[in-house]
């Protein structure tokens, strides 16, 4: 009988399920939409029973022609949203209307900023983890924000607190065994010491401690190891596959995509990475958000980069990840917002592509040198905050260089601009973790951004370091596949499932000639965020 593994991907608007083959190849794939409520600017809020529903219909519809028996093993993973639940183990509303269906603050919530930056202003020794800064993204302001605004509401009726992928693991097998990749990440917590007393006392959290910290995470383990015992009868039920199915624990979204790619063999591409360790490899997952993960076999501190995180992604190497808050939502919001878009969709449809195709062909049109169209128009990419490496959430996206003109041409090179400012970026975050000891010579990437031809050869031009592409374009899916393999027990390790389940597709160069181009490029990039801090600190010295 073959063997299969199911992959289950919570991304931020849609779940979707893989049914991967023992070689990593995928068999069938679906996808249906989940909810989004924005209450109000900087609230993002969903269901957890919306998400569960559609796991298991997902998961029904990639395992409707085969024998279910042979599914080994099943893998979760999610964006980091936190979901709350009482006693009970029913919804609690995270909202100031009380509807408790909305019970998930999501990833990219900004709500509890200031509560972020209260605890940052602590300086406590756990922030060395996150590269010093609390991020609003994290769990901890998050949970201090629902203390301060829903204390009679939500705060009083909670009884746990879980990181989506978590919450996932535990519907599945009733184990509320919390996986590492989770709780070192977003929480604080330290593979080696546990929780840390005095940071959640220092923050006003310190009721979260009651009963050992039973609320959020008693019970930890790496990611792939087998939970509980498996799918419950009811889970089973659910997803249309059989009572004891092993089940992986679960991580992150960006970081089954890092399994996903990252152990690839690369002998014979004449890679820079080859004959290296994993260490000398990044992976870049670029959907909505992008995160940028690099391991090392020592603790690396990078400011501004979060991490190190021991175990997190692969076992006994520890894990730093920066990233961008907005890349994919990015450019749909700048080639949406422009003036030309109707006209643009409008071709778009009539010569049959998709609009980002368009765009990319449109601007061959203009120039055979087409990426150096530029020079007088510079974006900072920062419209919801910088993540990595400058850790400000204050920071504002910025335009350089617009005229009066709302052309499709002028569209054409927006949208290019702001390609470049994504990749310009992820050289920052590069540039940050090599000064702090990384060697990082070969980008992996994944992801929905990784399908834009000129979305990648731009990082490949703007890094100077060659870009490898998956066999399976899928690999968040992979990743997640990967885990329920390794729960399995057919592969004796996380790292040898990624060798066995994932290949090399293509590899794309740098473009020698641009060189120059990219170093001055980068040199106004760096700029941009000075001037913008300048005419900050102006308003508010003339305010005072």
């Amino acid at each position: 009988m073959s063997r299969y593994y199911v992959g289950v991907d919570v991304g931020t608007a849609s779940v979707r399920a893989a049914l991967v083959r023992q070689d990593g190849q995928i068999k069938h794939m679906a996808e249906e939409p989940i909810n989004i409520w924005e209450p109000c600017a900087d609230h993002y809020e969903q269901s957890s029973e919306d998400i569960w529903s559609r796991c298991c219909s997902t998961v029904k519809r990639v395992t409707q022609d085969i024998d279910v028996e042979s599914v080994r093993g099943i893998g979760f993973d999610a964006t980091c949203s936190l979901v709350v639940l009482d006693r009970h183990f029913l919804p609690v509303a995270v909202n100031q209307t009380g509807v408790q269906e909305r019970n998930v603050v999501m990833w990219m919530d900004h709500r509890a900023a200031d509560q972020a930056s209260r605890i940052t202003a602590t300086k406590h020794r756990v922030l060395l983890g996150v590269g010093g800064v609390m991020s609003p993204e994290m769990q901890p302001p998050k949970l201090l924000w629902l203390k301060e605004n829903l204390r009679d509401t939500c705060w009083r009726e909670a009884a746990h607190f879980f990181d989506l992928p978590d919450f996932l693991s535990w519907k599945a097998t009733g184990s509320l065994c919390r996986s590492l990749c989770t709780l070192v990440c977003k929480w604080t917590y330290s593979p080696s010491d546990g929780w840390d007393d005095t940071f959640w006392s220092d923050i006003g959290l310190e009721d979260l401690m009651e009963n050992s910290y039973s609320k959020i995470g008693q019970q930890t383990c790496c990611p792939g190891t087998p939970v509980g015992r498996g799918l419950t009868a009811e889970a089973a039920a659910d997803l249309g596959l059989i009572q004891g199915t092993a089940v992986g624990a679960s991580l992150i979204d960006a970081h089954a995509g890092g399994l996903g790619v990252m152990g690839a063999d690369v002998t014979g591409h004449q890679l820079p990475c080859e004959h290296h360790p994993v260490s000398s490899r990044m992976a870049l997952i670029c959907g909505t958000s992008s995160c940028h993960l690099a391991v090392s076999t020592q603790p690396l501190f990078v400011p501004g980069v979060w991490g190190p995180y021991l175990s997190a992604m692969l076992p006994e190497l520890w894990l730093n990840e920066g990233g961008q808050s907005a890349t994919g939502r990015l450019v749909e919001h700048v080639v949406r917002g422009h003036a030309a878009y109707r006209q643009l969709e409008e071709r778009a449809e009539h010569s049959g592509t998709h609009v980002y195709s368009y765009l990319n062909a449109h601007l061959e049109s203009m120039s055979a040198d087409a990426e150096q169209l530029t020079a007088r128009l510079h974006v900072w990419p920062d419209f919801h905050g910088n993540r990595s490496p400058l850790a400000d959430q204050t920071s504002r996206g910025t335009v350089v260089g617009l005229t009066l003109s709302q052309t499709l041409d002028d569209l054409a090179l927006l949208y290019l601009a702001t390609l470049q400012a994504i990749a310009l970026g992820t050289r920052h975050i590069i540039d940050a973790m090599r000064a702090a000891g990384h060697d990082i010579t070969t980008l992996f990437l994944c992801g929905g951004l990784s399908k834009n031809a000129l979305f990648v050869q731009t990082h490949a031009n703007t890094t100077g370091l060659p870009v490898v592409l998956p066999a399976e374009r899928e690999a968040v899916l992979l990743g997640a596949a990967v885990i329920g393999a390794c729960a399995s027990s057919d592969y004796s390790s996380i790292q040898e499932a990624m060798r066995r389940m994932s290949r090399i597709g293509r590899v794309i160069r740098p473009n020698p000639e641009l060189q120059s181009f990219y170093r001055r490029k980068y040199a106004v990039f760096l700029r941009l965020y000075d001037h913008q801090k300048e005419c900050v600190e102006l308003m508010e010295a003339e305010a005072v």
